[in-house]
């Protein structure tokens, strides 16, 4: 009899990132850090595109909070 496989749940934060929708070309990406002298790491894009979606989450939340439906530039600056 084949053993049972187990799994670790993740919190819906570590889902949400592991998960989430890639929006960045990575050959760009990856040219644009090695252009300014830096290595990639393998977790490199991964990171950058979690906070990619934290602050599209956060001008979202902004417009909203202006009565607005469409996110403007000024509602991804956070101060």
């Amino acid at each position: 009899m084949a053993k049972k496989k187990t799994t670790t749940k993740k919190s819906s934060s570590e889902k949400a990132s592991s998960e989430a929708e890639v929006l960045l070309v990575a050959s760009k990406v990856k040219a644009s850090i090695q252009a300014q002298g830096a290595n990639v790491g393998s977790d490199a894009l991964q990171g950058l595109n979690g906070w990619v979606h934290w602050l599209i989450e956060q001008a979202s939340k902004r417009a909203e909070a202006n009565g607005r439906k469409t996110v403007r530039a000024h509602d991804f600056m956070v101060m």
